[in-house]
């Protein structure tokens, strides 16, 4: 069994209303140090294939067409 962990954050440029929010927070409640804070998401998958390199082709159509948006997303994985 393989372990699949995805990242998938905003493009470099794409404005984070979010993340400006928790860094207007963290800002409000004494954290003076932050410079900027950008939200994305997580994605832990468990996968039964045995063979990495095929998997990883999966994984990667996977972030293409469901779990990023191409136009301002990017994402990385690793496969334990």
């Amino acid at each position: 069994m393989a372990k699949v962990k995805v990242y998938v954050t905003l493009k470099d440029g794409v404005l984070d209303p979010q993340g400006k929010t928790v860094r207007f927070a963290l800002d409000k409640m004494g954290y003076k140090n932050l410079n900027e804070v950008r939200i994305g998401k997580y994605i832990e998958i468990d996968a039964n294939n045995g063979d990495k390199e095929k998997l990883s082709g999966e994984i990667d159509e996977i972030c293409d067409k469901l779990l990023a948006n191409p136009n301002i997303e990017q994402y990385k994985f690793t496969i334990e």
